[in-house]
This record gives structure tokens, sequence and C-alpha cells, in this order.
């Protein structure tokens, strides 16, 4: 993979390059394992945590119910900073903020680890979510402005590939900690990784800076209060904690600040988020069509570990060691993806690969007691193969037709969607879940099972519903950065 050159002055065909052109180079091929190993730190925390939370809650002497304002102070923390995240970029150099992300969230990390009440343990968490803000924009940004468009699908299945490994790998490795380790490694463990990523950043991250115009700091206060209330009403949402009424309430409010930041990114010279940018019909279906998708998609990793554990009566590791395929499927599969969107495109891979991930959630309502394990691990594969060929088609196709300038504010915008999207799958997830499954059969475990093939189906239809939105690419949409093996092959 060729990186994009950056400030070299031409040259005849016989002159050497600078030295800072072959380091460029040779940044480049650790460049998507070090923007993979970020990701996979933050993917692997948004999981890992969940397995720990009776006996955290426990160790702090709170009720368990308690702990969810922990899980919830780092997703609104995650919706506060995303949108702030390409001018910090633009402004202080791609290196130094995706550093100091790296640097911030292994401190926060730590101190998590070393909490001695549920209030510090909360606010560490959201000292932590500022650093996650941030690694996974920049980390994109940065992919986009080294890789020319032509490689960018070969980068980006790569650096995906965390984002389904983390929270397969969550499941287990919580478990494994809690049971035979101490909980407050849950939260060490991301340190000697967030050392190893602090320095390759500085030794090999290119730092790419633009000029950048004022803060919008309107539209940063609306937005992202806007965002983080909405994100809140999303955790809560099925809660006992508020009630309906309270919700509608939030969720009136929120809407006003979105709304109130859309009137005011249309009459502002420097908005915070160029809207404009859903002008483009690449970038629009990419964004919304990623949005929706991942409503049904989102919810996956919340059903599974619930059919396997109360329905199917699996521990927490064999559930864990379960979710695996799906993982292996993403790795192992992912030298294909370029060949297969060089062949067919986005519009045709988009489309179809939706509707089969529809149908195969569908086919995961036929999961029960007697299901072959040989067909469980089988469904899980294929599924796997066809979420990581989704999720790089829609990342990749973000930056399909955007320009240099317009990159840092399109991946705030893909990132902030895609933040909202995962909260939404789960909380769509744990409500359809709900509503199929009334309170006196919880305690069966058959009932269960099949209130939960009910949200299998209704999360496969959201799904297949979702490739409405692909249907609005042309052929030949995205070609610059799908047609990497012709360009080599020519």
């Amino acid at each position: 993979m060729e990186p994009i050159p950056t400030n070299v002055s031409p040259q005849s065909p016989n002159e050497i390059p600078p030295p800072q052109t072959a380091l460029a180079a040779s940044s480049a091929r650790l460049l998507p394992w070090l923007i993979a190993v970020a990701f996979f730190m933050e993917s692997l925390d948004t999981t890992i945590l969940n397995t720990g939370v009776p006996t955290i809650a426990a160790a702090l002497h709170v009720a368990p119910l308690s702990m969810k304002s922990v899980l919830a102070s780092y997703t609104l923390s995650l919706a506060v900073f995303i949108p702030i995240s390409g001018w910090m970029a633009d402004r202080f150099g791609t290196r130094r903020v995706f550093g100091s992300a790296i640097g911030i969230f292994t401190l926060g990390s730590f101190l998590c680890g070393i909490s001695t009440n549920i209030h510090v343990l909360v606010a560490f968490r959201i000292l932590q979510g500022c650093g996650g803000a941030m690694m996974v924009p920049v980390g994109r940004l940065t992919m986009v402005r080294t890789f020319a468009k032509s490689e960018l699908v070969r980068a980006m299945s790569f650096v995906a590939i965390p984002a389904l490994v983390g929270p397969m790998l969550g499941p287990i490795t919580g478990g494994l900690i809690v049971g035979y380790l101490h909980w407050r490694f849950i939260f060490f463990v991301n340190i000697p990784i967030g050392l190893l990523g602090l320095y390759m950043a500085y030794r090999h991250l290119p730092d790419y800076r633009e000029r950048t115009n004022p803060l919008d700091v309107a539209g940063l206060i609306l937005f992202g209060s806007g965002v983080a209330l909405l994100s809140y009403v999303l955790e809560v949402f099925g809660e006992h904690t508020l009630n309906g009424r309270e919700i509608l309430g939030l969720l009136a409010i929120s809407i006003v600040l979105l709304a109130g930041y859309g009137f005011h990114a249309t009459r502002t010279a420097y908005p915070l988020l160029r809207l404009s940018l859903f002008r483009i019909r690449t970038f629009r279906a990419a964004v919304a069509g990623s949005y929706l998708t991942r409503l049904g998609i989102g919810g996956i990793p919340f059903l599974f570990p619930l059919l396997y554990q109360v329905g199917l009566g699996f521990t927490p590791i064999q559930s864990g060691l379960m979710m695996m395929p799906q993982a292996i499927a993403s790795m192992s599969l992912k030298v294909f993806m370029p060949r297969i969107l060089a062949r067919f495109g986005y519009r045709a891979v988009l489309v179809s690969n939706t509707m089969l991930i529809g149908v195969q959630i569908l086919l995961f309502a036929t999961i029960g007691k007697s299901t072959p394990i040989w067909l469980v691990v089988g469904e899980m594969f294929c599924y796997g193969f066809f979420t990581s060929l989704q999720y790089t088609s829609m990342n990749t196709l973000v930056y399909a037709e955007v320009t240099e300038e317009q990159a840092s504010s399109a991946s705030s915008i893909a990132s902030t969607a895609q933040q909202m999207s995962v909260s939404f799958g789960v909380a769509a997830a744990s409500l359809v879940t709900a509503f199929f499954l009334p309170d006196r059969y919880r305690s069966n475990p058959l009932e269960f099972i099949h209130g939960i093939h009910r949200a299998f189906f209704v999360l496969g239809g959201m799904t297949i519903l979702s490739t409405i939105v692909f249907r609005e690419l042309k052929r030949g949409d995205g070609d610059a950065v799908s047609q990497a093996k012709v360009v080599h092959a020519g």
C-alpha cells in the first residue's frame, strides 16, 4: 500500500527520494497496525466491562443497576467529544491528537482500575471516553490522508477487524478476568496496549495539519449537548429509573437541540460539522445506510449472550467461545473483500450484502436447544464475513467523493452517526426482546428462547429494509476507492 506523498517536490526519475519520503513509506506499512491496535483497545473496552458489572458492583458496595451510570458515562463522553475531533486534528496535527487520545485513554483506564467508589469510577470513565472519542475519527482521518483512494479499501478492511474482534473477545476476556484474576484487571489490560500504541504513534504516525477556521463554539454546545442527551435517553430507555413522560421530555429536548444546530449550521460561515456533505450522494448513502444497518447489527452482540446463557444454559466462557467464529471469519477472509468490491462495485455489494445479513439474522431465529453446535458455528462464521464486508464497504464509501479539506468533518460525522447507531441498536434489541418476553415468562428458558427468536425476526427485517438507502447509489459510485486491485493489475 503506497502512501500519498505529502510536501514532496517533483523529482526526475533518476533522483533519489529524500529520506522523509522513504520513512513515510516505511511508516505507512505500520500505520494500519497502529490504527487497528487503537481501535481494538477501544472496542474491547466497551464490551469487556459488561461481564464484570455484578462483581464490580459488589466490590464497590452498590446495586448492579447503579453500574448503568458507569456504562452510560463513557458513551456520553464519546457523543460529546467526537464532533470536535476533526477540528482538533486539523488544528494541532493528527500525530499529537491521536497520541494524546491514546495517552488519555490509557491514563483513564489506570485511574478506573484504582477507583474506590462508583462516583470516582464514573468520573474516570468520562476521562477515558475523552480519549476514546478522538481515537476512531482521527485514526480514520489519518488513514484517508495517508493512502490513495485506490488503496483505501485494503487498508480500511484491515483496520475494520478490531471493531468486530473486540466485541467477540470482550465477554470471554471479562469472564476469565473476573473468574481467575481481580476485576481491576479489566481496566489494567489496556495499559500495556496503550503504552505500545503511544510509542508507535509518536514514532510512525504521520502528522497532518490543515488550515483551521474559528471553532464553532455555539454549534459545539448545541450539537454536543443534543447528542449527549439523546445518547443518555437511549441508554436509560426501558429502565425503571425514568417514567415515560420524563423519557419523552428528554427526547424532545434533544431533538430541539439538534434541530437548533441544523438551523445554526446553515447560517454560520464555519459550522462545527458540514451538513452540506450530505449533498454528496455517496456520503449520504454511506452515513445513512450505515446508521440504519447498524440498528439491526448492533443488537446482535447483546442478544446472543442472552440466548446462549439464559436460553441455552451456557456458561459465560462457553458463550464467549461461541462468538469467536465471527471474529475468525473477519480476520481470515479479509483478503477477499477488496476483490469483491473491485469486481462488483459498491452499489451491488451493499444492496446484496445487506440483504444477506438480514436473512442471516432471520436464520438465527432457528437456533434452539436441539441445534447442532457445528451449525451454530457455521452460521456465526458466515455472519462474521458478511458483517466485516459491510463495515469495510460503508466505512470506505464515506470518503469516496470527499475532498481532502472535507475529510475531517466527514470523519467526525460518520463516527458520531456510528456511535449513535450502536447505542440505539442495543436499545432497540433490548426493547424488542422485552416486548416479546413478558416478565412472567423470563424464568422459562423455552419461552425466553422464543422471545429472542422474535427479536431476531424484527432486527433481521429492519436490516433488510435498510437496503432501500443503498439503492440510491448508482453504478460506478466509489470506483476510485474500490478499484485497488484493478489499478495494480493494470
